[in-house]
C-alpha cells in the first residue's frame, strides 16, 4: 500500500473513531430514556452545584449495554467536572487506586465499571476515601514501614455494575445515589436508532427504525449494533437507497435475529431446557455446561431479557421455560 492509501486509510478511521465518539450524548437533555433517573440526577446536580460541593457518589446497575458509562460521562458534563474511567478488574492493588485518587482535583468524578469485581483489600481501601476523603498507606518494608495519613479532594465516585447482589453491604452502604437502569421502551429505542442513522448520514425509515429497535432486546448498544449491521446491508442493496422495514427484516433474519431479538444462542437455551430438562427446573450450571456457555454469560447477557419478556422464570429448584417461551418457539406446551 503507498502512502497516499495508507493515509485515505488513516482519515477513515479517524472519521469512525469520531462518529463513535458522537454516538453519546452529552448532556441529561440529549440522554433519552431513564426519565426518572434522569430527573432524580438534575436535582441532586442541581442542588450540588448551588452548594459549591461534588455531587454525593452514584452507583448505577442493571444489564449491560443500557447506558451506565454514558450517563457517568453525561453527569461529568452537567457537573463540568474532569471524569476519570477505570474497571475493578484494571485495579489490582492498593497502590493502583491511590494513584487514581491522586490525579483527581476537587469535584472530579472517578468512574469504576465493573466495580463489583473489585479486590477485596481495594474494596476496602475505598471506605476511608469514599466517606472522609483519605487513605492511610503504609510506605516501606519490615522495621522501616510507617502508615502515612494521605489525604483526599473531594471527589465523586460512580460506579457500574451488573452484578449489584455482588457488591458487599459496607461498599453498597457507602453511595448516596443508587440507580437501577431499567430495559428501554420500544419507542425510545426508536428515537435512538434515528439519532444514530442521522450520525452515520444513514437514511432511515420510520418503519425501518421500528423494526430495529423492536428487536433490541430493551437494549441501546444492541440497537446500535443492528443498525450498523443493517447498514452494511442496505449499502450492498441496490434496491435500497435507505433503511426500510423490507432490508431490516432480510438483514436480521441472515443474522439470525428473530422478532422478539432473541438470537441462536437465546433459542438454543430454551429448547436444551425443553429437550432435555422438560423445560426445567434446571440448575444455570447444567445449562451452561450444556449449550457450551459460561454461566456468568448467560446470567448477564441472556438471562435478564429472557426474564424480563417472561420466557423464562426462576425457582428455587432452577430455572423453567412459561408457556409464553413454548409459544414463541412453536413448541407445544405441556404441564
Amino acid at each position: 500500500m503507498d502512502e497516499d492509501n495508507r493515509l485515505v486509510s488513516k482519515d477513515i478511521e479517524e472519521d469512525e473513531a469520531s462518529l463513535e465518539g458522537s454516538l453519546r450524548p452529552q448532556t441529561l437533555a440529549d440522554y433519552v430514556g431513564q426519565s426518572e433517573i434522569k430527573h432524580e440526577l438534575s436535582v441532586y446536580i442541581e442542588a450540588a452545584k448551588q452548594r459549591e460541593e461534588s455531587l454525593d457518589h452514584v452507583l448505577l446497575y442493571g444489564p449491560p449495554g443500557l447506558g451506565k458509562t454514558t450517563l457517568a460521562m453525561v453527569i461529568g458534563n452537567e457537573m463540568a467536572v474532569n471524569v476519570r474511567t477505570t474497571s475493578g478488574p484494571a485495579i489490582e492493588k492498593p497502590g493502583d487506586l491511590v494513584a487514581l485518587l491522586n490525579e483527581l482535583k476537587p469535584g472530579d468524578i472517578l468512574f469504576i465499571d465493573e466495580i463489583h469485581r473489585l479486590p477485596k483489600i481495594v474494596e476496602e481501601m475505598l471506605y476511608s476515601a469514599m466517606e472522609d476523603f483519605y487513605v492511610d498507606i503504609v510506605v516501606g518494608q519490615g522495621p522501616t514501614a510507617h502508615p502515612i495519613h494521605f489525604p483526599l479532594p473531594p471527589f465523586t465516585l460512580i460506579g457500574a455494575t451488573t452484578r449489584a447482589g455482588q457488591l458487599s453491604a459496607p461498599l453498597r452502604d457507602r453511595f448516596g445515589i443508587v440507580e437501577h437502569m431499567n430495559y428501554y421502551r420500544i419507542d425510545e429505542l426508536e428515537k435512538i436508532v434515528s439519532r444514530t442513522a442521522d450520525i452515520f448520514r444513514t437514511p432511515i425509515e420510520e418503519e425501518g427504525a421500528h423494526a430495529i429497535a423492536s428487536r433490541s432486546r430493551g437494549t441501546p448498544r444492541i440497537a446500535n449494533r443492528l443498525l450498523k449491521r443493517v447498514r452494511d446491508f442496505a449499502q450492498v442493496s441496490e434496491q435500497h437507497n435507505s433503511i426500510d422495514k423490507p432490508i431490516v427484516d432480510h438483514s436480521l433474519e441472515i443474522l439470525g435475529v428473530d422478532n422478539k431479538g432473541l438470537d441462536g444462542t437465546d433459542a438454543k437455551l430454551l429448547k436444551t431446557m425443553i429437550n432435555y430438562y422438560n423445560g426445567g427446573p434446571v440448575g444455570l450450571s447444567t445449562l451452561a455446561a450444556n449449550i457450551g456457555e459460561e454461566a456468568d454469560t448467560i446470567a448477564e447477557m441472556y438471562e435478564p431479557y429472557l426474564l424480563q419478556i417472561g420466557f423464562i422464570k426462576r425457582t428455587a429448584r432452577g430455572r423453567m421455560v412459561t408457556e409464553a417461551g413454548y409459544a414463541h418457539l412453536g413448541i407445544p406446551f405441556v404441564k
